[in-house]
Formats: structure tokens, sequence, C-alpha cells
């Protein structure tokens, strides 16, 4: 339904934007009419999924970002008593002069007036505009905001529409060159913005005053709430969010602040001049202002304007000027700023936040986020990782450079044992359960491979090639070109490496670093990715997890490195490190049971088989692994570890799960039931238990009563033998825990 615009005078019909079709300005509810909720729209196509909110802790949006607390319109605006010219000065800019302007010498204070020493153009650093000036016969000015990085901001009110108040950016000596031409790009470029997250330029105004020369303004809407540099500075910080502001909080920020700046370099723009004074929090949403720094990319005649404390180092924006990492690198500092006194962070998400601003802030260009969206969507992940460790909240989304893998990598721990657990062991005695983890080399066999970069263009012919068959491939590849790129390289590393050929897979790997140029492979995560893995495949643990912690540093959100490195600082017996990693993956979905066995390793080393089984009991029934997980807690439950036999505590849940696993189909004289429940019986009698529970498992509780039912168990083993020699062996183990016999 078309709704009319209330403006006095006014007959447009407001738009989708929710702005007048006429007069431009932003749709307001009459007071005392409340507004109609929007529709909600379920959409069809993939993105974050939308998730519920654990009580307390704030809800989530549709787009799986925090919704912000409220931050209400203040009641007086503080305007500028005395505009002062800038401290630091300004680059005159005149005809390509670059001389500072605008600061004192001598001791003397700044002058606003005044010439270029150097070529002598004359400049002004006042507000042209006086409180009650009328600009374009309807905006009165009521006075200064504040000194934006070209020119004075002024707030006014648009007497056509009572109680409506604009921002209108003035250009600091508008008649230099460098001032006509900005304002000229900028009337051009920023009123055709339009996103929710930007502030929004409604007109373009010039203004003559009596005697004087004409000046252009933005007219911009005026964003009633608080930046987020005051929010963050300000005493009551707490009572805003309900405590201290958490890091999704930030993180929250972060996505909607680099959504604004992807739609902007979309459109060929950069902002320039990202930090935490520029970014208004009104009500629950955020707007990105003062575009006076905003410039094409590629522009490398017109002065930079930007905040030395949040942009990279002048040396090198001096050296390679502006770009799109330039804007990024902003961002990240503005996130370390305003993180600086958020909640601390449980488990890994810190690490994870660090590592992001770590990258978007690297002192190598080439090392950081390329994209806007490609930062986002690490923002993104490590919200939820945060969110799962802080609240558990499961939050389960397909990685987006990694393709799925089903391996649980268990080490057997969830294995019914076979027969040679028996037959192929020397002595009477049960062995100890097998705790360890599993060899590098499996691990490295069972690792998600990564998916090919879709702008590679043999990512798609690549798909039709069978994997089980790299030599075909190696052959095309000097014959066809389509071939000859660094994606065809990785693709026959990762083929060589599945048939075990790791010295062509080498070499395909030194290919695509090639392929790529040094410089380029030397950040290139994919290239550390697969050195890991191949170093992982050769048992060299410690190389292999400096090149994982090299793919976590620039994907700081995925899990799959996570789970790499989790696996190499178990192998290096660094058990606390390893959870740390397992729990950020577990914790987030519960379907990488790869981690949870990790955990479960770990708490057993430990000592704690109660919280190995939880581990184990929180794998869902939806998962491959549920059965395996099933198992393996009654294996630890039996089991013998670290020369410690299980209580009869531990005995009695093992008995009270062992009925209720799938196994054999049901049938209770199964060939794998029989080998599970003998193995419990054998832990039982001949680890050292203190005592038992009574049953059909274990018997009526004495040693005679299970040492029969173990050598029952003993002869069911031998009715599976398929030799002779592990027939006997079993038989003559039935012979052993015979319980004696008094004539």
């Amino acid at each position: 339904m078309t709704t009319s615009c209330v403006r006095p005078g006014c007959a447009g019909r407001i738009m989708g934007t929710g702005y007048c079709d006429t007069c431009g300005h932003r749709h307001i509810e009459p007071r005392g009419t409340p507004a109609t909720p929007p529709p909600v729209v379920v959409e069809e196509s993939p993105g974050p999924p939308t998730v519920h909110a654990v009580a307390g802790v704030g809800e989530l949006d549709q787009h799986g970002l925090v919704v912000l607390p409220e931050v209400p319109e203040p009641d007086d605006v503080l305007l500028v008593e005395d505009p002062r010219p800038p401290t630091e000065g300004r680059r005159c800019g005149t005809d390509g002069c670059g001389m500072l302007i605008g600061v004192g010498y001598g001791g003397q204070p700044a002058r606003a007036t005044g010439r270029c020493p150097r070529c002598g153009t004359p400049y002004s650093f006042l507000p042209q505009l006086a409180r009650g000036d009328l600009v374009a016969g309807h905006y009165r000015v009521l006075g200064c905001l504040a000194r934006g990085g070209l020119g004075w901001i002024h707030l006014a009110e648009d007497t056509r529409a009572e109680g409506h108040r604009v921002v209108l950016k003035s250009q600091i000596d508008a008649g230099g060159a460098l001032a006509r031409r900005t304002a000229v790009e900028e009337r051009r470029s920023l009123t055709d913005l339009h996103h929710p997250d930007i502030v929004r330029i409604i007109t373009y105004a010039d203004h003559r005053p009596p005697g004087g020369t004409s000046t252009g303004y933005l007219v911009m809407d005026y964003i009633g709430g608080r930046s987020l540099q005051q929010l963050f500075d300000a005493d009551d910080i707490e009572r805003v969010f309900h405590g201290r502001p958490r890091l999704d909080h930030v993180l929250s920020y972060g996505c909607k602040i680099l959504g604004a700046l992807e739609y902007m370099h979309e459109r060929g723009l950069l902002y320039c001049d990202m930090k935490p004074a520029n970014v208004i929090h009104f009500g629950r949403a955020v707007k990105v202002i003062d575009l006076g720094a905003v410039r094409a990319i590629g522009d490398r005649a017109s002065a930079y304007v930007y905040t030395a404390t949040f942009a990279p180092p002048k040396a090198e924006i001096d050296r390679r000027g502006w770009h799109i990492d330039s804007d990024l690198y902003t961002v990240g500092m503005t996130l370390q700023a305003l993180a600086r006194d958020t909640e601390p962070a449980r488990g890994l998400a810190h690490d994870s936040f660090r590592r992001l601003v770590d990258r978007a802030t690297h002192p190598e260009p080439r090392a950081r986020f390329r994209s806007a969206a490609e930062m986002s969507r690490q923002l993104w992940e490590v919200l939820r990782e945060f969110r799962s460790l802080q609240f558990g909240e499961q939050l389960p989304e397909s990685s987006t450079r990694f393709r799925a893998t089903g391996a649980s990598l268990d080490a057997g721990l969830g294995a019914i044992p076979a027969l040679d657990h028996w037959t192929a062991r020397t002595g009477e005695r049960p062995a100890e359960l097998d705790v360890s983890p599993p060899s590098p080399a499996e691990v490295a066999g069972a690792l998600p491979e990564p998916v090919p970069d879709p702008a590679d263009g043999a990512a798609l012919v690549l798909d039709t090639f069978s994997p089980d068959a790299p030599d075909q491939v190696a052959r095309q590849w000097p014959r066809d070109s389509r071939l000859g790129t660094p994606e065809t390289a990785l693709w026959l590393c990762r083929a060589y490496l599945r048939g075990g050929d790791r010295d062509a897979a080498a070499d395909w790997l030194t290919e695509a670093e090639t392929q790529l140029g040094e410089r380029a492979a030397a950040h290139d995560w994919r290239i550390a990715w697969h050195r890991g893995v191949l170093h992982l495949g050769k048992g060299e643990v410690e190389l292999a997890g400096a090149r994982f912690e090299a793919v976590y540093r620039a994907l700081p959100g995925e899990y799959v490195p996570k789970l790499a490195l989790g696996h190499c600082a178990e192998h290096g017996a660094r058990t606390a490190r390893a959870m740390r990693f397992y729990e950020a993956v577990w914790k987030r979905d519960s379907a990488h049971t790869a981690a949870a066995f990790g955990l479960a390793r770990g708490h057993l080393a430990g000592g704690d088989r109660d919280a190995a089984v939880r581990v184990l009991d929180d794998v869902p029934a939806t998962s491959r692994h549920h059965d395996a997980a099933r198992v393996a807690a009654v294996r630890i439950r039996a089991g013998v570890i670290g020369g410690l036999p299980p209580t009869p505590a531990d005995l009695a849940d093992a008995a009270r799960r062992l009925p209720e696993l799938r196994l054999d189909g049901g049938a209770e004289d199964g060939e794998s039931r029989a080998r599970l429940v003998a193995e419990v019986r054998e832990n039982t009698l001949g680890g050292g238990a203190a005592a038992w529970p009574s049953g059909s498992l274990l018997g009526p509780g004495d040693e005679r009563g299970l040492r029969t039912l173990l050598e029952h168990s003993f002869r069911q083993l031998a009715a599976q033998a398929r030799t002779a020699p592990e027939h006997g062996r079993l038989l003559d183990l039935a012979h052993s825990v015979r319980p004696s016999t008094t004539f």
C-alpha cells in the first residue's frame, strides 16, 4: 500500500526506500500513531541463517548480527560555540601546491585566515555560515556541529518541514582548486548513494551571502544519536549496553560498516576516513557519516584526507596511494579501538578477533583482506565463534573456503575391537584402552580440502576430471591453456597426496607458487595450507603447525585451520592448547565430530572420564558418527586408562549404555556386540576393578560369576575366528578365565 507524504504542502508518495518521491524527505510517522511493523519476509536465497537468541544475551537479527541496544536521540544538540581552525593545519592544494597552511609559527597560535607562504593563495578556516543564515531559501542555520576533514559541518532546520533538521557540509576555502574539485566530485557521486547504513545526501544547494561569492553545500539527513567514539567513551556506556559492551557488539558494528564500504567500493569510491567518530549509533541502527574524504578509486591527484591514527603509515600512502585494503585497514583499527574495554571473551574468540585485526592492518598490503565482503565474512564467523563459546549457541554454517569432510578422526576409539585385539597381543592381562590421537598421516589424509577459487579459469574444468587420475590432468597441462593456472597445480598436489605420491605433490605445489609469483604466494593461504598438509603427511608436526597458523591468521573465522592446529598441538603434547582449538570448533557446530573426539581425548589425558563421555553424548543422533560416539562412551567407561581401572559407577554406566547400542541390527548375539561385551567383561575382571555392579552384563557381582560370563564371551569370539590359530588362541583365553572347579 502506498503512503502519502505528511510534509506540509507536499503531494508526494513514500517510496519503498522510506523517502518521499517528490520532496526527498524521510517519512516520519505522525505522533500518536503507532508505526506498522514491517512484514516478516522469508528469503529463499542462500545466506547467513536466522538463529534463535539465548535469553538475556541479546537477540540476533535476520542476518545473524546482534540487535544493538537502543540509543535515543539526545535532547540537546551540542553546537561549537567558538569555531577554531584545525591545530594541525592542512595542505594548500592550489594547483598542486602541497605547502602546509593554517599552522602557528614562533610560538604564535595558528591564524584562521591568511595566504599560503609558497603560492600566495588566500585561505580561510572560518565558517562561512552564521546562525540564522538561510540556505537555498528554506534551510535555516542553527550553528556549527563540528569541523570535518575539508569543511565545517552546520546544523540547520528545514523551514518547509517543521521539526526536521538537516546537516550542511561546506568547504573550507571553497575558492581553492582542491576545494572546487572535491565539491564537484562530491556532488556527482555522493548524492547517488542510497544505503541504509550510510547517511543520505538529500541535495546539493548553492548559497551566496550578500556581497560574497557562491558556495556549494551538501544537504544531508541529521542523524540524532551518538558517535561510536562518544558512546564508548561515555560514563553511562554500561547502562546503554546493560553491562560492558561485548565482542559480538563490536563485530556487529564492523559488519555494518563493511557493508556500507562494500557498497561504496562497488561504485568506485573509497571512504578513506573510517574511525569511531564517523559512525553514528542512533536507535538500534548505525550510519556512516562525514563523506568529505570520499575519493574515486585510482585518484592520485587530489589531496588525501584521513586520520593518521587509524590510517596506514604515511610512507605507504605516499608510495602507493589509497586502495580498498587501505579502507579495510581503517576498519581494523576502528574495531581494535572499540574492543579495548569490552567484556572478556571466553575460549579462542579473542585470539580469532586479534588475528582478524592483524590481517586487516598487516604492514604488507598483499597480506590484507582483498575486499570488504571477504573481511565481513570473517567477522561474521568470528561473531559466531564468540556466541557459541560465550553462550553455548549452536551456530552451524558451511565453510566458504573448505569442502565438508566425513572423517571422525577417532583413532579407533569409537570402533568395535577386532579379534586381533585379543589374538595379536602377548600376555593374559587386557591392554589399556588406546586413547592416543590419530597419526599425522591419517589426519593429513582426512582434513577437508580447500574450495577452488571460482575466479580461477580452470576451476570449472577441473570438476570434469576424476580426482583419482591425476596423471591424465598432468599430461594435458602443457597442451591445454585453460589448465595452466594455480588452481590446477593445487588440484594436482591434492590428487597426488591422496595417491601417496608426496614427491609429485610437492612438485605441483612448487608449480602453484610459480604461477602465483613469489610475492603473492608468500601471503596466499592456499599455499600455506597445502604446505602444512605435506608436512603433516611426513610427520613433521611442528612445521605443519607453523603453516596452519598462517592459514588461521588469514582466515580467523574458519573452523578447519583450528581443527588442524588442534591435531598438531595434540601431537605436540600441548593438551590445553589443543582443547582450545577443538572447543572452538565443537561448540560452534556439533556436526564436527573430529573435534568432539579430540576434546574427549583431551579430557581423558587429564583423567576426567565424565567430561569425555559428556562430550560424546552431545554428538547428535543425526550425525553419521553418532553410533561411534556411543560405542566410544562405553569403551571409556569400562576401559583401563592411564593404569586406572573403571570405578563401579563407570561400570554401571557402561552396563546401562551397552544394551542401547544399535549393533548387528539389534541382534543380542551379533558379532560386534559379542566383541564389545567381551572387552567390557575382560576389563572388569583383569583390569583390577575393585567391584562391579550385578546384572546380565557382569553377572551376580562376584568373581566366579564374572569368570563364567567371560569364558562364554571368549567361546563366542572363537566361533568368529577365520583361522585355526585365531580359534586356538581365543579358546586358550576362555580356558584361562574359566572359574576353578572344586571336586
